[in-house]
């Protein structure tokens, strides 16, 4: 038997295992490249757990809303007018008091002594003057009786002078006799002139002498009565009818002048004081509508001062009241009030998303047909409390998701189920 050689197969098998490599390798590529290509899976969203809401086009109102308390727009703080200590505290806060109420009462021995001196004071400066006016009318007086006396003897002598002018004609009396007798009138005469000169001046002059007298009996008096009504305001009054709302002193404290001792408000006459983000408050302005909930009932009113300066973040916004209060109402009342800017006539909006923010674009989850919900820009314009301008994006009737749904940044679509 002869052995036939056979070829050898080994350079066919090499072949044969590169073509099959090459394939196993390029169709690994084509479904590396293939699964790369294809969008990740939908995560599923319970449409129950998202606010779900539609747009539409009509009038949007916009509004700002803040919190804030009710407080009294007349509101009085009384302060101690003296030094002193407190001795008793007749009432506390929330009583009802007049203007003559005594909340509380103070004690300053020195005071007290004060007023006693300013008294004896005042009598001292009242008797001088009463002993100086009666020793300018005694002289007065005798002014006055020196005159009479000088008037009286000018009107004798100018009777015995026409009885001696006519007893010369008769050749009775010599024509010295006569001129002696036109001299004594004439002298009299003058005196009395010049006496009634000298009692004018010193009646005109009493009032001036008195001056100083009656001057310094005004000063003691007013001092007097300044010491004295300081004594009273020991006694501390309310001032005007209301509640007590605050007493800040206890009993035995010592306060200074100007210290406030206790306040007092009017409860009838409340305002809302609320808090608005300065964001927010740009276009608010005096006279615009607000509507204050009391978590009683709803009160209307309108704005009345706007804060110039912002704190922590807020601006204060002062708001009267136009209707009555409910029930309950009272200073210190949390409430929550609402502002009326504007309305806006056919303009398409929707209720605010989540982080929705005016005059931006954002991405909102817009709901399909199909149950899917996809990702889409919309530019947002003027936004109120609840609802947002619609400028671009979103047509009316189209449904879109209000959540939050950061969580899903780095999808394009959920779907819902």
């Amino acid at each position: 038997m002869v052995d036939i050689p056979r070829p050898s197969q080994a350079r066919k098998k090499k072949i044969r295992r590169a073509i099959y490599g090459g394939v196993a390798l390029l169709a690994i590529i084509l479904i590396t490249v293939g699964v790369s290509r294809l969008k990740p899976a939908a995560p599923t969203v319970d449409r129950a757990v998202v606010w779900i809401d539609t747009v539409k086009r009509g009038s949007m109102l916009r509004q700002v809303r803040g919190s804030g308390t009710l407080v009294p727009e007349d509101i009085r703080w009384i302060p101690a007018r003296t030094q002193g200590r407190v001795e008793k505290i007749l009432l506390r806060p929330g009583a009802q008091v007049t203007p003559d109420t005594v909340i509380l009462e103070l004690s300053n021995p020195e005071l007290q002594q004060s007023v006693s001196d300013a008294q004896l004071a005042f009598q001292s400066a009242q008797a001088a003057f009463v002993n100086r006016q009666a020793e300018l009318q005694s002289s007065l007086l005798n002014q006055e009786a020196d005159t009479a006396n000088i008037e009286a003897n000018y009107r004798q002598a100018a009777l015995d002078l026409e009885a001696n002018e006519q007893l010369a004609k008769d050749g009775l009396v010599s024509d010295l006799q006569l001129k002696q007798k036109r001299g004594l009138a004439e002298e009299l005469k003058n005196r009395l002139a010049l006496s009634q000169r000298r009692l004018q001046i010193a009646r005109e002059g009493v009032k001036s002498q008195l001056a100083p007298q009656q001057a310094d009996v005004e000063a003691k008096r007013a001092d007097w009565q300044l010491r004295s009504r300081q004594l009273d305001d020991l006694h501390v009054k309310a001032g005007m009818s209301g509640v007590l709302q605050l007493v800040p002193v206890e009993r035995g404290s010592q306060v200074a002048p100007g210290t406030n001792l206790a306040r007092v408000a009017d409860p009838s006459n409340l305002k809302a004081e609320l808090r608005i983000a300065e964001t927010q408050t740009k276009d608010i302005k005096p006279g615009q509508y607000a509507e204050v909930d009391t978590r009683n009932g709803v009160v209307k009113g309108h704005v009345s001062r706007i804060d110039p300066a912002s704190q922590n973040g807020t601006v204060g916004v002062d708001v009267i009241l136009d209707d009555a209060l409910p029930p309950g109402a009272r200073p210190d009342l949390s409430v929550d009030g609402t502002v009326q800017l504007e309305r806006l006539d056919n303009v398409i909006y929707v209720g605010r998303p989540a982080f929705g923010q005016e005059n931006a674009t954002v991405g909102i989850f817009k709901v399909q047909p199909d149950g899917e919900a996809v990702r889409t820009n919309v530019k947002l314009g003027k936004a109120s409390v609840n609802t947002i301008e619609v400028l671009s994006g979103l047509q009316p009737g189209d449904q879109v998701i209000l959540s939050d749904m950061s969580q899903y940044d780095q999808f394009e679509r959920v779907r819902l189920n």
